[in-house]
């Protein structure tokens, strides 16, 4: 069978034009006018026909010579019907199969074009792989297989292009793909454990669509792909995703039926800067910033790849890949060459997750005198919904500029707004922080917990710069640590924090504990009553300028969810403002409804409260409620009140004089740590706990302590509780409600989180009622006060060194007779006198009967006491009065 000779030249397929150079010899090689013309062609072939290249249309040119038949082969008796492409290939196939057998083809022609088990199927396949082989020579890569590429030692090397337009060239673009993919597959930590191939298992089994690669361990292996990667990160980004796609895809073939797309987030990036240092530098690079979120919108869908539909043909155009900044619209259709309009496509258009959240320099961060910066970031695909206001979180992207319109209007030239396209962000939580924990952290803090005097150096070690206040620094032990909210059925809440209030004479460091626990929290928001609003403690609405839509923005007890929140002048507030944080005391919640947006945002935290009392100074002859310009609905839900009284001392003056002297010169800046130091401590200098592993234990306990009340002595909480009630009433000072109750238990289950024990034991429950009922004896009038001691003597003496009872008891003799001696002799007084009697009548109190180890004990001898044994008098030595004329 024999096939028809096309008509023209520009009808043979490529595989024709292989094999027809012999053929042409063969046909023409006694036509000797037409060897001038072919001579060019002969050359061609002892070099090998170039099919592809600059040149390929010359294969198509016209020439007469050779564009007729020869006249011995045409066969025109016969009319022949045209063929079908079916009959056509066949056609073709048995003639190169009688070509072969007769040896007019070539061996190494044949082992590269054709096979004896070719079929339809395989032969297209076989085309297509040659055409690729082809493109990719045609653009100067030397393939040796589709997927091995020449390697690009010296990437760093850019040749004289810009930065972007290196890594969006094929060739660097291709080395780029290679080293990602080789360090994801091969990278190995210190146990030999395939890193990232692990992270994309977990990833896949949670149904998630990006994993989290280290910006260090990326730079340790492969230091220019962060060097290209902090300079055109856009570029970078896009290269990495579709690698660890490829990989995905690899691992989990079906695994794009639960995401189109995967992501790479970079962290731990080695630089970090503020909000209010971004400058032209860091346009379009990547960023590290630290921030609190304010406010979010919701959840938007944003077109990412649009199609257009022609409404005059309809012809689908497209796909467009929209940028960030504006709206890709084709121009006329080419179909109907058509202008418009065009409706989007709903069903080919693919979308993405949209949202836009405003970042807030952190509160202890702003330069004093300046307002805080605030800077918008966009979150896309998985990011959206991982935070929300209130979040202190660490943010990773790019910052680039955004046109808008209305600045330039407003500013007279063009000016750019600027955003930061988020790649990754870490909610910096209390389980964050302790998953950042390592295995020697979690070790220490577990066997620092089997001290037995741990609660102790808790205690000792809260504010260490400040003298004295045992009781203040137990409560703010008991607040840091907190007890264990309940909410039984989802239907009625019981808080787990602890509200503190602390209130007394100016200069007894009141502020300074709130700027501590600022530090000590792991999440902590300060400020001033005088300061604050009521939509500025709770939250408010406003109109956003750009989108117009009412927001909400989250105030300070909102901001301070999960963490602590501390007031200072307390006492400052309005009546109005302070009513407002009666719901976020008690129910831990802040319910609001304006503008149309009703809500209940949560404010779970502590409130630290620090206020002066009325006049400036505390009255010891009037109760609390009458010292405090505060209602007793904000008195009742404190759990704990804090009296601090700046008495006259002799002793004790000397003591905390010598105690700012020498935290003076320790801490200045100019002190060397081997210098001689003047202190005057009173306990071992190993017994406090470092303020860095003091933080630790508090949020690993917070986060892993559930403590459960199976022990708990009901019978004397409920005892405490009554005889509370009869002297609240009897006393008319301070009311004693349920709320106290429920304090007792907070404060019981707090004792047990600082020991890191699951269930509360009677150790718990005494030291708990022991607070209580010190913070209800210390709001009493000073005439109440030390009946009422004696009567709770048995509550209030529990966990107390004799000696420390002792010397309470011993001050409060020496300063009676001293008031005494002064009214008689003048204020010149250089020693102190007190029977021995009157000591051991008050020891019998407490069941104290032998005085002889108190007598040795430190706290006597420091205290500049001395027992004299004829006169059986306790004498006490003042310091020297130093006279100015």
């Amino acid at each position: 069978m024999s096939s028809p000779i096309p008509d023209t030249p520009s009808d043979r397929d490529v595989g024709d034009q292989a094999t027809s150079p012999a053929r042409d010899l063969d046909m023409f090689e006694d036509e000797g006018a037409l060897l001038g013309e072919i001579s060019m062609q002969e050359q061609e072939e002892e070099e090998g026909e170039e099919l592809f290249g600059d040149n390929m249309e010359n294969d198509y040119r016209p020439m007469p010579a050779l564009d007729r038949y020869d006249a011995e082969n045409l066969d025109d008796e016969v009319d022949y019907d045209e063929l079908s492409v079916d009959g056509r290939r066949e056609a073709e196939r048995e003639m190169r199969r009688r070509d072969r057998e007769a040896g007019l083809l070539h061996r190494d022609d044949r082992d590269l074009l054709y096979d004896e088990s070719d079929d339809e199927s395989t032969a297209g396949d076989r085309r297509a792989k040659r055409r690729r082989l082809a493109e990719k020579s045609a653009a100067g890569i030397d393939s040796v297989s589709e997927d091995v590429v020449e390697s690009i030692d010296n990437l760093e090397d850019t040749k004289g292009h810009s930065l972007k337009e290196w890594v969006s060239m094929l060739g660097p673009r291709t080395e780029i793909v290679n080293r990602f993919k080789n360090f994801l597959r091969t990278y190995v930590d210190q146990k030999g454990n395939y890193v990232f191939k692990e992270r994309i298992r977990r990833m896949c089994e949670h149904n998630q669509a990006s994993f989290q690669v280290e910006f260090r361990v990326l730079c340790s292996k492969e230091y220019v792909l962060t060097y290209f990667l902090a300079e055109v990160p856009l570029q970078m980004l896009e290269i990495f995703d579709e690698v660890a796609k490829g990989i995905v895809m690899q691992m989990f073939p079906s695994y794009d039926r639960v995401t189109s797309e995967i992501h790479v987030r970079i962290s731990e990036v080695p630089l970090l800067d503020e909000l209010r240092s971004f400058r032209k530098l860091h346009l379009n690079h990547l960023v590290r910033t630290v921030g609190v979120i304010t406010s979010t919108t919701g959840v938007l869908p944003q077109l990412s790849v649009i199609k257009y539909d022609c409404n005059k043909c309809g012809y689908i155009l497209g796909p467009f890949v929209q940028s960030q900044n504006s709206e890709v619209k084709p121009g006329s259709c080419p179909e109907c060459q058509s202008t418009g309009p065009f409706m989007v496509n709903m069903e080919q258009t693919v979308y993405r997750n949209y949202q836009k959240v405003t970042l807030q320099e952190s509160p202890g961060r702003i330069p004093a005198g300046r307002i805080p910066r605030s800077k918008d970031c966009i979150l896309l695909a998985d990011l959206c919904d991982r935070c929300k206001p209130g979040d202190e979180v660490e943010i990773v992207g790019i910052y680039t500029n955004n046109y808008d319109g209305s600045l330039n209007t407003d500013q007279g030239f063009p000016v750019f707004s600027t955003v930061i396209i988020v790649n990754n962000i870490i909610v910096k939580d209390c389980k964050q922080i302790v998953e950042s924990l390592t295995d020697e952290d979690k070790a220490v803090i577990v066997k620092l917990s089997k001290d037995p005097r741990i609660v102790d150096r808790i205690v000792a070690s809260m504010a260490p710069s400040i003298y004295g206040h045992d009781f203040i620094k137990r409560a703010l032990a008991l607040a840091l640590f907190g007890g264990e909210s309940k909410n039984p059925g989802e239907k009625h809440k019981i808080r787990g924090d602890i509200n503190v209030l602390i209130c007394g004479d100016p200069g007894t460091a009141k502020s300074q504990f709130l700027k501590y626990a600022e530090k000590i929290a792991p999440r902590a928001v300060f400020t001033t009553g005088q300061g604050a609003s009521a939509v500025g403690l709770t939250a408010y609405v406003r109109r956003n300028p750009s989108s117009r839509e009412w927001t909400l923005e989250a105030g300070a007890l909102v901001l301070a969810d999960r963490g602590v929140c501390l007031i200072d002048e307390f006492d400052k507030m309005n009546d109005q403002d302070r009513t407002s944080i009666h719901e976020a005391m008690e129910q831990q919640s802040i319910s609001i409804s304006k503008a149309g947006i009703v809500t209940s945002l949560q404010a779970r935290c502590s409130i630290i409260a620090a206020s002066n009392p009325i006049g400036g100074r505390y009255d010891a002859s009037m109760t609390f409620s009458e010292n405090v310009n505060l209602s007793e609905p904000i008195l009742s839900r404190f759990d704990i009140l804090c009296v601090v009284r700046d008495e006259a001392d002799p002793m004790q003056d000397q003591h905390l004089a010598k105690f700012v002297v020498g935290s003076h010169i320790r801490h200045h800046p100019t002190h060397k740590q081997d210098a001689p130091e003047i202190e005057e401590n009173m306990r071992d200098p190993d017994f406090d706990i470092p303020q860095d592993l003091l933080k630790k234990y508090i949020v690993y306990a917070r986060e892993n302590i559930r403590p459960q009340l199976r022990n708990m002595d009901q019978d004397k909480v409920a005892q405490m509780y009554s005889q509370l009630r009869q002297e609240s009433l009897a006393t008319g000072s301070l009311p004693i409600t349920i709320r106290h109750m429920e304090s007792v238990i907070r404060m019981t289950e707090a004792h047990a989180r600082m020991q890191l024990r699951s269930s509360v034991s009677d150790d718990d429950v005494n030291m708990a009622i022991r607070m209580m009922v010190e913070s209800f004896v210390e709001t009493q009038k000073y005439s109440v006060m030390r009946s009422m001691r004696n009567s709770f003597q048995k509550f209030l003496s529990y966990r107390k060194d004799n000696s420390e009872l002792l010397y309470y008891i011993l001050r409060q003799l020496t300063l009676d007779q001293l008031a005494y001696m002064r009214g008689l002799h003048g204020s010149s007084q250089s020693t102190v006198e007190v029977s021995e009697r009157d000591l051991l009548d008050r020891a019998r109190q407490i069941n104290v009967t032998d005085l002889k180890p108190f007598y040795d004990s430190r706290l006597f001898k420091i205290n500049n006491f001395s027992y004299d044994h004829k006169r059986k008098l306790i004498v006490q030595v003042m310091s020297q009065t130093v006279s100015v004329e």
